[in-house]
């Protein structure tokens, strides 16, 4: 499929120099705000090679969701549009979060303009019925056709829901450490909360009985959909539909809700190792600091001769 891929899109279709340059950009802006750049920034720390991974990593995946080849594979298979779905909004944010130190964003959340808006849609309620209700309603037949087929109110849209991805993962990977208020138990209540508020979604997909998107299903559609994508301002011969599609439409449907709901429970379960293993920690540090407490009051005091 590969080869096909390639004999039928161009470079620049398949890897979008531009986006990439872009992205090299702000991770070459990072390494070095984070490293020989850091005394610019006022309370700046020395930030560990994890979290300078992290971002890098997540900045890559960014690209390749949103700039690379599986933006463009994604218009060609609904399966593969739900990979890209899982990459863009369940993986890259947190990785983004974590490799982002705390120092980088205060000077931009210290302002009321910006502070008072992030601190309410960054309530833990609010964050989780705010990203799945978009993601939800965007996984909508009549949405998702019609943005799929209106190039500006999909990429907005694309990057409102992704915007919303980040204050949805915000509360269990809070950059700010101040800001980190949430219990353990309760980012495990919240992780299980994301997986439940997805399922319906997911379940819709998996057991529909019928197509629900005129743009995996007609051709017509497809091919407009996909010229949009491409930015060549018209249609692509509907004659490719066939070349790229190597399933049935309605297996490949069902394959994409499949793969949405293992991938987050792939992620989701990760992310629940990690808060588990930082709350025991913790918690141990706490018990610890207790018993020393404890043994420090009980000592006798050490008599001066």
């Amino acid at each position: 499929m590969w080869d096909q891929i390639t004999t039928n899109f161009s470079f620049s279709q398949l890897w979008s120099p531009i986006f990439l340059a872009g992205t090299l950009i702000v991770i070459l802006l990072y390494i070095l705000y984070t490293g020989p750049w850091r005394h610019k920034i006022a309370g700046s720390e020395p930030v560990d090679w994890k979290k300078k991974t992290s971002f890098v990593a997540g900045a890559l995946t960014f690209y390749v969701g949103f700039g690379g080849p599986l933006y463009l594979i994604s218009h060609l298979m609904f399966s593969i549009h739900m990979v890209q779905m899982s990459v863009c909004f369940l993986l890259v944010p947190p990785l983004l979060l974590y490799g982002t130190p705390g120092w980088m964003l205060r000077p931009f959340v210290k302002h009321g303009g910006f502070l008072r808006p992030l601190a309410f849609l960054t309530k833990p309620l609010v964050a989780l019925v705010l990203f799945n209700m978009m993601f939800s309603f965007y996984h909508f037949p009549i949405v998702f056709d019609y943005l799929m087929t209106n190039y500006v109110e999909h990429i907005l849209f694309l990057a409102v829901l992704f915007v919303a991805a980040v204050i949805m993962w915000w509360p269990m990977i809070c950059p700010i450490p101040e800001w980190d208020t949430m219990s353990g138990l309760k980012k495990v209540a919240y992780i299980f909360g994301n997986g439940v508020l997805l399922t319906p979604a997911c379940a819709l997909i998996i057991f529909a009985d019928s197509m629900l998107y005129e743009t995996y299903s007609n051709p017509a559609t497809w091919s407009y959909a996909l010229g949009l994508c491409l930015q060549i301002g018209g249609p692509v011969s509907p004659e490719l539909y066939n070349q790229f599609v190597p399933m049935a439409p309605l297996e490949d449907q069902k394959l994409g809700g499949i793969i949405m709901k293992v991938m987050q429970e792939i992620i989701y379960g990760s992310v629940l190792g990690y808060v588990f293993f930082q709350w025991v920690r913790k918690e141990r540090s706490k018990d610890d600091e207790e018993i020393n407490r404890l043994l420090s009051a009980t000592r006798p005091a050490t008599r001066l001769e």
